[in-house]
Formats: C-alpha cells, sequence, structure tokens
C-alpha cells in the first residue's frame, strides 16, 4: 500500500506580507531597497546644482561612478558580512555608513569631500540592498520569496520615476544638500527599525566558504578610476591614455574572474559568444550605453533649454515611464516570443539613444522627451527576460552566482558608463566650460559616442535572442 502524496502548499498571497507579524519585517526590507534606488536617482537632478556650488562640473561622472562602485564593492562581500556579523548588526553597520555618507555629502565644502560622503554612501547602499536580499531568504517562507522580489522590483520602479523628481524638487528649492539630510534620516530610521524587529543572530550559511573576489574587485576599481581620471585630465593626450589604461585594466578583471577563488562572474560571463556570455554582454553594453543620460541629461536640459531641475527631472524620469509601461506588457507574453522581444528592446534602446544625440543640442524639447521615452521602453521589453534565459544556459551549480552577477553586471557598466560619459565630456570641453554654446556643440557628440557599445549590445542581443525557442 502506497503512501498518498502530501497536499501541495497553498499558494503565496500578497495578503500574507499584511500579517502582523510580516508587515513590519516586509517594510523593513523595502525601505531598504528605496534608500538604494532613490538616492542614486535623486542624484541625477541634483548634480548640476551641486556642480554650480561647489565648482565640480569636471567631476560629473565622478558622482555616479564612485556611487556604483561603492556598491559593488559591498554587494560583493554583503553574503559572508551577513554570516560572520549576523544580519541584525550587518544591517545596522550599513546603514550608519551610509548614513554617515550622505551626512558628508550633505554638509561638503568641496566637491572632493562630496565625491567621499558618495563613494561611503554607495558602499552603505550596497550592504543594505545585499543584506535585505539574504533577510528576503532568512526570514520569510519560502512560499513568499517570489511576492518580496517582486514587491522589490516594485519599489525600484517607483524610486525611477519618483527619484528624478524628488531630486529636481530639492534643485529648484535652492536646498540640494537637504536632500542628503533626508536620506541621512531615513538611514537612522532604518537603523531604529532593525533594531526593533529583527533578532541577533540572524545569518545566512550559504556565504560563509565562497571566498571574496578581492583581485577581480581591486582591478575593476582601477579600471573605473582611471576611465573617471579621464574626465579632470587636462589636453587631450592624458584623457586619452587613461581611458585607454582603464579599458585594459577592466579586460585584465574579465580575466582575472576565470581564476579559481576569483568567481564575481561566472566563467561564461567573459565569454560573450556563449549564450550566457551573451546575455552579460547584452546587459553590460546597455548599462553603459544608457549612463550618459542619466549622468548629463539633466545638466544640458537646464543649461540649453532653460528648464527648472524640478522640469528637467520630469524629463529624466520619461526613461522610467517608458520601462514601466512596457514591462507591464512583457510580463505576460508567452515564452516563444522571448527571443524577438529581446532583440526588439536592444533595436528600441538604440533608437532612444539615437533620438537622443539627434535632439539632446537642439531646442526641440519634445524629441528628447520621445527619446527618453523610447530608451526606457527598450529596456522595459527586454530586460526581465535576459536574467532568464542566462540562468537557462548556465549548469547548475554557477546558479546562484549567475543570478546574483546580472545585477552586478548592470552596476559595473553603469559605473564604466558613467566614468566613460565624464571622460568623454572632458574631451569636448564641457568639463571646464558648461555653457550653452558649448554644451550645444557637445551634447550631440557626447550622445553619439555611445552608439558603438549600443550597436555592440544589439549584437549580443542577436545571439542571446537565437537561444530563445521562437516556435
Amino acid at each position: 500500500m502506497t503512501a498518498s502524496p502530501s497536499p501541495p502548499a497553498p499558494p503565496a498571497r500578497w495578503r500574507e506580507l499584511a500579517s502582523p507579524v510580516l508587515a513590519p519585517r516586509a517594510a523593513l526590507v523595502l525601505l531598504g531597497i528605496w534608500l538604494n534606488a532613490a538616492d542614486s536617482l535623486v542624484t541625477a537632478t541634483i548634480m548640476p546644482s551641486v556642480a554650480r556650488d561647489l565648482g565640480g562640473y569636471a567631476w560629473f561622472g565622478w558622482a555616479v561612478a564612485g556611487y556604483l562602485l561603492g556598491s559593488i564593492m559591498a554587494g560583493a562581500s554583503s553574503g559572508q558580512l551577513a554570516q560572520r556579523l549576523g544580519l541584525r548588526t550587518a544591517l545596522i553597520l550599513a546603514a550608519l555608513a551610509y548614513a554617515t555618507g550622505c551626512a558628508v555629502s550633505a554638509g561638503a565644502p568641496s566637491i572632493q569631500i562630496f565625491l567621499i560622503g558618495r563613494l561611503v554612501q554607495g558602499i552603505g547602499a550596497g550592504w543594505i540592498v545585499g543584506f535585505c536580499y539574504v533577510a528576503i531568504g532568512v526570514v520569510f517562507p519560502e512560499r513568499l520569496w517570489a511576492r518580496m522580489f517582486g514587491a522589490g522590483a516594485g519599489v525600484w520602479g517607483v524610486a525611477s520615476f519618483l527619484g528624478p523628481l524628488v531630486g529636481g524638487a530639492f534643485a529648484a528649492a535652492g536646498i540640494w544638500r537637504w536632500a542628503f539630510w533626508m536620506f541621512a534620516g531615513q538611514g537612522l530610521l532604518f537603523v531604529v527599525a532593525v533594531i526593533a524587529l529583527l533578532k541577533a543572530g540572524q545569518g545566512s550559511d550559504d556565504e560563509a566558504t565562497r571566498p571574496l573576489a578581492w583581485r577581480t574587485l581591486s582591478l575593476l576599481a582601477v579600471a573605473i578610476f582611471a576611465i573617471a581620471g579621464a574626465d579632470i585630465a587636462t589636453g587631450r593626450i592624458w584623457p586619452s591614455i587613461l581611458l585607454v589604461l582603464g579599458l585594459a585594466f577592466l579586460a585584465l578583471a574579465g580575466r582575472v574572474n576565470a581564476a579559481p577563488g576569483e568567481r564575481l562572474l561566472p566563467r561564461e560571463a567573459a565569454h560573450p559568444a556563449t549564450l550566457a556570455g551573451s546575455g552579460y554582454a547584452m546587459i553590460f553594453a546597455f548599462s553603459v550605453a544608457s549612463a550618459v543620460f542619466g549622468v548629463y541629461g539633466a545638466a544640458i536640459l537646464q543649461t540649453l533649454q532653460r528648464l527648472s531641475p524640478l522640469q528637467a527631472g520630469y524629463v529624466v524620469s520619461m526613461d522610467a515611464v517608458g520601462w514601466t509601461a512596457t514591462a507591464l506588457i512583457v510580463s505576460g507574453q508567452p515564452d516563444r516570443r522571448h527571443g524577438t522581444l529581446i532583440r526588439g528592446g536592444a533595436l528600441t534602446i538604440t533608437a532612444g539613444l539615437i533620438c537622443l544625440a539627434v535632439f539632446i543640442g537642439t531646442p526641440w524639447i519634445w524629441g528628447v522627451v520621445a527619446g527618453a521615452a523610447i530608451l526606457g521602453a527598450g529596456f522595459g521589453l527586454a530586460w526581465a527576460l535576459i536574467t532568464r534565459r542566462i540562468l537557462g544556459a548556465l549548469p547548475a551549480d554557477e546558479l546562484a552566482l549567475g543570478a546574483a552577477a546580472t545585477p552586478t553586471t548592470q552596476l559595473i557598466g553603469g559605473a564604466v558608463g558613467a566614468a566613460a560619459a565624464g571622460a568623454i565630456a572632458n574631451l569636448l570641453g564641457l568639463a571646464h566650460a558648461f555653457t550653452p554654446q558649448r554644451a550645444a556643440f557637445a551634447a550631440p557628440w557626447l550622445f553619439a559616442a555611445f552608439l558603438p557599445v549600443a550597436a555592440l549590445g544589439c549584437l549580443a542581443a542577436a545571439r542571446l535572442g537565437q537561444g530563445v525557442r521562437e516556435g
């Protein structure tokens, strides 16, 4: 006589997260994700005001690249620290680091001190997000994990829309420093919530033995700082040399990543000819190519179009509007269409960049609005499908690393793109003379310079899309 099978577990429901026990903890995790998502996006519309007050037009790329580099370095170590320190202690230290970085930026008397604050903010934010994702696996039942990850993605979507608007509102009021004081306060509020809601000793054993990829991370940091150094180098020779050196160190980091104990990314990430490698190449290329709009879009609009910071924030947020709209459409599409959507998304992103390159230096503001919306729509079409395709091509023993590597690759691409945007802006003469005349001349070339990178992303998308069954 065979035993009857156990009944299936009941389906997870959203209302379970609203229970008296789980609701405060869900709010804690989502607040942590919000701190990272909103802070990085607020800065896009605040930086022109920061540059005017602190004399930092030559350092535009550093504000984004430094923050993202800190997030990458911290995120890579979050699993191990959560295990060694305990989740509660790790979250408290991360939030204190984040709040400290915000306070340093808020009170900075010079652009250099401001950038130190941004780096510390990035480290704190990277740890917070990493620890929050660890917390999802530790604090919540397994059947609710998908709901929590979905809620986290929703926070990113809301932050993508609200972040530039919040930054624009603070900048328009002439109180950009208060935006950072606000986030410092939220960081301290997060500390209080962690102390109240999490028990000591909770952690994850999964990351206890995996070594940190310190050589890969160090080479990556050198590469990004070399590229960013081209932002402030004088003349034409030194910026070009620093760009080449940065790209060389970036390639070296990819090679070192394949060594034992240096696995920041899966082996195939360094081999674009493979299916998974083409997916990572697509993520990296389009993250690099699109970073220029987040770094310089608001500044150019304020300079050329005479838009207020809030108005420029609305234009920049059209990227998020396009992304959200198409992502909702894609969420219900069957597998047989995923290849077409991935390739179509890549072409749409490229079309958005072309539109921005054409209109960014002209009085046709609606062309810029359309370009931003098209750019975001391309990401919405393809982005949710790329990770799924990558994971389907990886061996079982690399699935966890592969999943974690997709946001890491996006952060690396964003950091490299931000640094490169600043370097190219320097070569075009924008770094030290951000005047309407100079911006009108340089802006189209600044955006056009990233179209070859987008073309490489399209090639990777063609390879990745072919691997998705169409029929």
